[in-house]
């Protein structure tokens, strides 16, 4: 059956045909491809037309997809039980690597999504302060829970403005918005408010409007001014985490948080999530503390097998500096299509993580990124599958490097782009 076909029925019974919204193709032109399978760094749609996949399940798929020993694993684990509802030997194998490489948390909690993990962790950073307030920032994504789907409107803060349909202002009131990047913002609200805020939470390297790497001097002035006031800060790494180094982004910028959520990578592309922080704070979670949170599908054995087959092959030497070395070659690819044909476009990365954005220099916040440029992209995104790459179907999404991909694959893409480009003039 053709992608077309698929596409009619899923419409019919799926709310916009998909069961994530940036999936429908909305900020892009065309109708939604419809998938059968993958393996390494292609993907093969309903037609049979085959992609370099460079959105990678948005993010999850480090190691390509259908990754021969992830399998294994899963496989094995599957053989032995999908669920058991009870202790099993692979949530803690996989809590004790997680740990390994997190010298600076105690422990951690399995969950089942990097939503459940923040709203989670925020809980418990409610329950650990005695506080209410939680502040966010303009432009991080921090999961659908109601009380993260707030957005900001004029001045240095807006408390309690939702963002979605559905979500009761009273269940917002307490959460703060700040501009990125903004250092008078931050100093203002806390001198105001400091004393109620329970956390802080950010991504490390926000991923979720683009990417919009930070001045490492905000990042400190956000550890300097929680710590003076008994704030917890939350690193929110469900895509960062394992992703732009071995342990994340808060060894890379020398910052120590108090608690951390993470999900994707550490579920080999399974549902996974996890919240982590010091025995002293994680002593507050049930059953051995007051902070209720529980999950049926926690600890899955299939999804920690995955998840602890991809750690240990992410751990071994040399993994994370062939992804650099791989970003990097792809970065440079991209900047030279865009400059030998006249088009204006900047490509921010970090790791292996990177941002195409048609603007001549990197935004550091929601507010400097020219929204208009997004039907650009959505151009770019058209031409692109027409010619077999695949980026995620929105100009404000990042795409990901896998260990899969190799230079040719590189190659191909940037003289796609190239081709693209050319097209235009």
């Amino acid at each position: 059956m053709s992608n077309s076909s698929w596409w009619e029925r899923a419409e019919k019974v799926l709310p916009g045909g998909v069961n994530s919204p940036v999936r429908a193709f909305n900020s892009v032109p065309g109708d939604p491809l419809v998938f059968n399978k993958a393996s390494g760094c292609r993907f093969t749609d309903e037609d049979g037309k085959q992609y370099i996949d460079w959105c990678l399940s948005w993010g999850p798929m480090i190691l390509g997809h259908a990754n021969t020993e992830v399998e294994a694993a899963a496989i094995e684990a599957m053989r032995e039980g999908a669920s058991f509802g009870a202790p099993s030997r692979r949530e803690v194998l996989l809590a004790e690597a997680f740990l390994g490489r997190m010298p600076n948390f105690d422990q951690v909690r399995f969950v089942s999504s990097g939503t459940e993990a923040v709203m989670s962790a925020i809980r418990l950073a409610r329950g650990f302060t005695g506080r209410d307030v939680i502040v966010k920032f303009v432009g991080c994504y921090h999961g659908h829970t109601d009380s993260m789907l707030v957005e900001a409107g004029s001045g240095l803060a807006t408390f309690g403005t939702p963002s979605s349909g559905g979500v009761p202002k009273g269940f917002t009131d307490s959460t703060a918005v700040l501009p990125l990047d903004d250092d008078e913002a931050l100093e203002t609200f806390f001198a105001e408010h400091g004393d109620k805020v329970a956390a802080l939470i950010i991504e490390p390297f926000p991923a979720n409007a683009g990417l919009l790497v930070q001045r490492p001097e905000f990042l400190k002035k956000c550890r300097d001014l929680t710590a003076k006031h008994g704030t917890l800060l939350i690193f929110d790494e469900v895509i960062t985490g394992f992703r732009v180094g071995v342990s994340g982004a808060a060894p890379i910028l020398g910052i120590t948080p108090d608690m951390g959520t993470y999900g994707k990578i550490i579920g080999g592309g399974f549902p996974v999530g996890a919240y982590a922080a010091s025995k002293e704070i994680m002593a507050h979670v049930s059953p051995v503390g007051p902070v209720y949170q529980a999950g049926t599908l926690s600890g899955n054995p299939v999804a920690m097998a995955a998840g602890l087959a991809t750690l240990e092959i992410t751990g071994r030497p040399g993994f994370y500096e062939d992804l650099e070395r791989k970003g990097a070659l792809l970065q440079a690819g991209l900047e030279k299509a865009a400059a030998d044909n006249g088009v204006t476009a900047t490509v921010v990365r970090q790791g292996s993580l990177f941002w195409n954005v048609f603007q001549d220099k990197a935004p550091r916040s929601f507010a400097a990124i020219d929204g208009s440029k997004m039907d650009t992209y959505g151009r770019m995104h058209r031409d692109l599958i027409n010619r077999g790459v695949y980026l995620a179907p929105s100009g404000w999404e990042v795409g990901f490097v896998s260990a899969a991909h190799t230079d040719d694959d590189i190659e191909t893409t940037v003289a796609a782009v190239a081709d693209t480009f050319k097209s235009w003039s």
